[in-house]
């Protein structure tokens, strides 16, 4: 199905029946999404209803294992054209003018109904897809325009056992060396998105003192992927170990120049801190929606829960906050299209508004929703509710593609400068 076909799709009556009311409708005014981002909200958000929705539930809360992979909600999203968002038309892309934050709003959709989905096109299209930019022609028409068209799936590591917020050359244990005709990397990457369904991964290594970036087959000789991680959430999301033993990579396969590596994946990594940003408002939004309908229909002392002004200030309260958050998302968004490589400090005070509020609010979603809130799957008739698989999945979002640690280290640097902050 292309892009263009799924645009007249129609959610069923029955499926519309099924899912929450948008109050972001009536709450939020899009005012800053430019009119192609508008149209691609409205695209991927029939897409999310139609497919993601459905399956949502089983994805986040399935065992992580390669069987259980998402591959056929993958494929659907490659064939509805959402994975050439973020790119030019010359490899493939849609080439729209604002893809930054179409991208984001893309993220935003898809976070809505599964986290997890919304983390696999991440990686997939933000991280690897996007350092593939930097890469050579031959290298895009290899690795890139197949990740858009779905026929390859894309990894990006960078994070080691031992490194991870500290990405320095001194710190980082895998190794790129040449031997006359080829690179040879050993070391090992971990908590690698993608990494035992992919095809390739774009890998991060010491190499001269310096860091360069290498995209890396995942069945070459001396490449071994790990088993799956076992997550608190996110569990369509499937992370693993890449172990590199004397891997030989051909010299074309460096992404931009020799030592040039550090600065790619940072500019790559800061695009996915606003695509966390909008995951982080996406997730927010659900707990928004889901919890509304709940106070409002759940009596307790002969009323709504509705009708006690504590959770009516605190609904309030979250609106703004939400408001806030999907603001501050697509200005870093804007930013970044309008030529900006690093948009702080607007990008790290989205990833962490966002996904501190997501937070914050799946706790409160759950104490909503009380017991049933709690329940990954109730025995006595099958019910499960979105706030417990949110309450599961937001965690991670403080955590990686920067922590929110180290996003109000980047504010700080804005307000007091580097000499100081360090």
């Amino acid at each position: 199905m292309n892009s263009a076909a799924f645009s007249e799709h129609k959610v069923s009556e029955a499926q519309q029946a099924l899912l929450p009311i948008r109050y972001q409708d009536s709450l939020y005014h899009d005012s800053l999404a430019t009119k192609e981002s508008l149209m691609i909200r409205q695209e991927v958000r029939r897409f999310s209803d139609e497919y993601v929705a459905p399956v949502a539930w089983e994805i986040g809360s399935r065992e992580e294992a390669v069987e259980n992979f998402p591959r056929d909600l993958f494929v659907k999203m490659a064939e509805a054209g959402l994975f050439s968002i973020p790119f030019s038309a010359d490899v493939g892309g849609r080439g729209l003018q604002h893809r930054a934050t179409a991208t984001a709003v893309m993220i935003e959709e898809l976070a809505y109904h599964s986290n997890s989905v919304a983390a696999i096109v991440d990686v997939h299209c933000i991280l690897a897809g996007k350092a593939l930019e930097h890469a050579c022609a031959e290298l895009q028409q290899r690795y890139l325009v197949p990740l858009i068209a779905g026929k390859k799936i894309g990894s990006f590591a960078t994070t080691e056992p031992d490194a991870s917020t500290d990405l320095s050359a001194k710190n980082m244990r895998t190794v790129a060396s040449t031997n006359g005709t080829d690179f040879v990397i050993n070391g090992r990457k971990r908590f690698i998105t993608n990494a035992p369904v992919a095809d390739f991964v774009v890998v991060l290594a010491e190499h001269d003192g310096k860091q360069s970036l290498f995209v890396v087959d995942l069945d070459a000789p001396g490449v071994r992927v790990g088993k799956p991680d076992r997550k608190t959430g996110n569990h369509g999301q499937l992370t693993a170990d890449i172990y590199f033993d004397n891997v030989g990579v051909p010299m074309k396969n460096i992404v931009g120049n020799a030592g040039g590596g550090l600065k790619i994946a940072l500019q790559t990594l800061t695009f996915g801190r606003i695509g966390i940003a909008a995951s982080g408002v996406g997730m927010a939004q659900a707990v928004f929606d889901h919890s509304v309908e709940r106070l409002k229909t759940r009596q307790a002392f002969g009323k709504s829960i509705a009708q006690y002004q504590y959770w009516q200030f605190k609904l309030a309260e979250r609106a703004t906050e939400i408001e806030n958050a999907r603001n501050l998302y697509l200005k870093a968004a804007i930013r970044l299209d309008g030529g900006e490589s690093f948009p702080e400090p607007e990008a790290a005070m989205a990833k962490w508004y966002a996904t501190n509020l997501a937070a914050e609010f799946a706790r409160e979603g759950v104490q909503i929703f009380g017991g049933y809130g709690f329940m990954k799957d109730l025995a006595a008739d099958g019910s499960h509710y979105r706030v417990e698989e949110i309450y599961r999945d937001c965690k991670i979002a403080e955590i990686y593609e920067g922590t929110n640690e180290i996003q109000k280290v980047v504010i700080a640097r804005a307000i007091f400068g580097k000499d100081i902050v360090g």
